[in-house]
């Protein structure tokens, strides 16, 4: 009889003793998770001020400030995970929009490469905006002193020693790389360029659903699906989409493509206003990882 009557006593220990030590486990596991989301939400805190006041610095100039409410700059970084403390290569970064933004938040514990288009001295155009955008870097040393300049192009493809940055970014530009026929390559240089884990931010002008992407992107329009298999099929997993740079006014089907909106205005005068009334394009915002 006390062999019967031990086994549930013992059993019920063992099961008693089992739950307390899972109950403590989990307890354990949950304050590191909170000190670990608190700590992020804090850095993420302490970004978003920094943003905030460069944003609002003397160096940008009011024709810069303006595209801040179509670009949405401040969001559009934190949504990409960016810190102070990072590697972050932009590329091409010309004319330096966002280089008034990222460089003088990392310029203190980061580091932020410049990756710019190879030089062609064939191409008055390329050789002006290289010629405009590091005479603005050397400008100003106290914002841009640690910028590194690389070089990004079909035959460039080191735009940050390899393996260690912890972000790249490209804003609306792939359509440039697709119509020079070299937009798998781009993708492959920015994977190489990341540390594992690393992140790709894109944004780019967006492509009216259902209609066949040109493999050119004559229009500079880009299918979001099509620039998703596109970086996928450089080894990349997509993270995250986001609607920041969202604009449901563009029609997208102007005579001069995305350049008949503003900034560019390439019909001139002519319904300059209406333009004016839809504002930048469309644009989808796109996050990917570098598997670990």
């Amino acid at each position: 009889m006390c062999r019967i009557s031990w086994r549930p006593v013992a059993v019920l220990a063992v099961l008693t003793c089992a739950a307390g030590c899972a109950s403590h486990v989990d307890t354990r596991d949950q304050t590191v998770d909170k000190r670990a989301a608190d700590a992020t939400a804090s850095e993420a805190a302490s970004t978003a001020a920094e943003l905030d006041r460069i944003l609002l610095s003397e160096h940008r100039s009011e024709q810069n400030r303006a595209r801040d409410v179509y670009r949405h700059p401040k969001e559009t970084l934190l949504f990409f995970g960016i810190r102070p403390q990072m590697k972050v290569v932009e590329v091409w970064p010309e004319p330096g929009w966002y280089t008034e933004v990222i460089a003088p938040l990392l310029a203190t514990g980061g580091r932020y490469y410049a990756a710019e288009p190879a030089p062609d001295p064939a191409s008055p155009y390329v050789s002006a905006q290289l010629k405009a955008y590091q005479e603005k870097i050397s400008a100003r040393p106290d914002l841009y002193g640690s910028v590194v300049l690389t070089t990004f192009g079909p035959d460039s493809n080191e735009i940050a020693p390899p393996g260690s940055a912890d972000l790249v970014v490209t804003f609306r530009n792939i359509h440039n790389w697709m119509a020079e026929g070299w937009a798998p390559q781009a993708f492959l240089s920015m994977y190489r360029a990341l540390k594992p884990g690393g992140m790709l931010g894109v944004v780019e002008h967006r492509g009216k659903p259902g209609v066949p992407q040109d493999p050119q992107a004559k229009s500079g329009y880009v299918d979001e699906d099509y620039a998703i298999a596109l970086i996928q099929g450089a080894g990349f997993k997509l993270v995250a989409k986001s609607e920041i740079n969202a604009n449901p006014k563009d029609t997208k089907d102007y005579e001069q493509g995305v350049w008949t909106l503003p900034p560019v205005y390439r019909l001139g005068k002519k319904d300059r206003e209406r333009y004016a009334q839809i504002g930048e394009s469309d644009r989808f915002t796109l996050k990917f990882v570098k598997p670990q």
